[in-house]
């Protein structure tokens, strides 16, 4: 394939070279040289360009054979598609069918169900309330009686407590005399401390009195007193 190319290179370069007719668009060439570069072009194609130029020649007849296999194939796909829509629209029929009775036979036994659910459940419910109402009953009668015990030990406690408020009321009273009677105890040990004091105090004052007395009667009958150190007595 480089070959056609490097020969159509070389014939472009023989033609642009080629002395030219004067007055002309026309040039002269030689034909050898020529002739041999379109053989070696012609000998240089690969032969896929020739069984393209069959095709080419007999493109017709092979358009009309690929229309021809493409209508068979499409008649074919058609008559296998039409086959494979009824064997699906029998399939089809056929799974309803079978869906309509499993679900008639799924619906008959929920109805036998529910109709045993219902009866069992409405002797359940029978049941229940009979056993809720004796309980209530039984809660009622277990109330009342916790109610009556409940008031009768309200009132015990009521009287238990008013006769304690009774007894407290007494011990205040009691603490209040008692405290009275302390406390003029208290005045009158303070009233006798106090006079006791003051006795003492005056006998104690007129004793010294005394005795200031008979210490300056006893000075004025012997003379003064001579000092120590003075006479011969030991200072």
């Amino acid at each position: 394939m480089y070959r056609v190319f490097e020969a159509l290179d070389e014939l472009v370069t023989t033609l642009e070279e080629a002395r030219g007719v004067p007055m002309t668009a026309s040039c002269v060439v030689p034909r050898g040289d020529v002739l041999e570069l379109l053989d070696d072009i012609r000998d240089a194609i690969p032969t896929e360009l020739d069984d393209a130029q069959d095709v080419l020649d007999h493109r017709n007849e092979l358009v009309e054979t690929a229309r021809q296999e493409s209508q068979r194939q499409r008649d074919d796909a058609r008559t296998e598609s039409e086959q494979m829509v009824t064997e699906a629209r029998d399939e089809a029929t056929r799974l309803v069918a079978e869906a309509r009775a499993r679900a008639e036979s799924m619906v008959a036994d929920a109805q036998a169900e529910a109709e045993r659910t219902a009866t069992t459940g409405r002797r359940e419910y029978q049941e229940l309330t009979g056993r809720a109402e004796a309980e209530a009953e039984r809660m009622t009668a277990a109330g009342r009686a916790s109610y009556e015990r409940a008031v009768a030990d309200g009132r015990a406690e009521q009287a238990r407590l008013v006769a304690q408020t009774q007894v407290v009321q007494a011990a205040r009273a009691e603490a209040t005399r008692i405290h009275d009677e302390v406390n003029t105890e208290v005045h009158r040990l303070r009233s006798e401390c106090d006079a006791y004091v003051e006795g003492t105090l005056a006998d104690f004052e007129d004793l010294l009195n005394r005795t200031l007395h008979a210490i300056g009667r006893g000075r004025t009958h012997h003379g003064p007193p001579v000092p120590a150190g003075v006479g011969g007595y030991p200072k």
